[in-house]
């Protein structure tokens, strides 16, 4: 009823290409290859930044761009993209739309989509409208669903006005108490 037929033999694999060398003087430029995007790399033009292990780093860091971090950092974070490797360790609040936390967390962790793998530690809220936590993942705080952008501020309600007695509103006065009229 069904013949199974031979697959055709697989090609080796294919050889990495060497790496582009710089254009030199007497090279044409329109001999250069066209650079590929990594695979790392989100967004087309925007590369990975890291902050390697042996750094640290005190203040707040803040771009659009995709960030690495395997360092320790003690301040906020606001990127586009942030993965804190195994290594990594963050004292502060971050903010990305894309979030993957490998080592360490104190402090609030919003985005769009935040991932906790097995090796990661955090001790704070989340505020994601996606979590993923792996199983062995350490987490201490609370988790709103939702978008990150704060809920905007609620109209102060005008405090009651106070009752202000009018002519001819006034109570009639009391009897007095304790005598009889005559």
């Amino acid at each position: 009823m069904f013949n199974k037929t031979k697959s055709p033999a697989r090609p080796a694999a294919a050889p990495i290409p060497p790496l582009p060398d710089l254009p030199s003087p007497s090279q044409p430029k329109a001999a250069a290859p066209a650079p590929t995007p990594s695979p790392a790399s989100a967004t087309p033009g925007r590369g990975l930044s890291m902050l390697s292990a042996d750094l640290q780093f005190t203040g707040n860091i803040a771009g659009s761009g995709d960030l690495q971090v395997d360092s320790q950092v003690k301040g906020d974070i606001r990127v586009g993209r942030l993965i804190v490797g195994e290594t990594g360790a963050v004292e502060g609040n971050v903010s990305a739309d894309y979030v993957e936390v490998r080592g360490r967390i104190v402090g609030g962790v919003s985005g769009k989509q935040v991932k906790l793998i097995s090796t990661a530690y955090v001790d704070g809220d989340i505020t994601a409208e996606q979590l993923s936590i792996d199983i062995g993942a350490y987490f201490q705080g609370r988790v709103l669903q939702g978008s990150r952008q704060p809920a905007p501020a609620a109209a102060p309600t005008p405090a009651p006005k106070p009752v202000i007695p009018q002519m001819g509103d006034a109570p009639a006065p009391a009897a007095p108490t304790g005598s009889t009229p005559a």
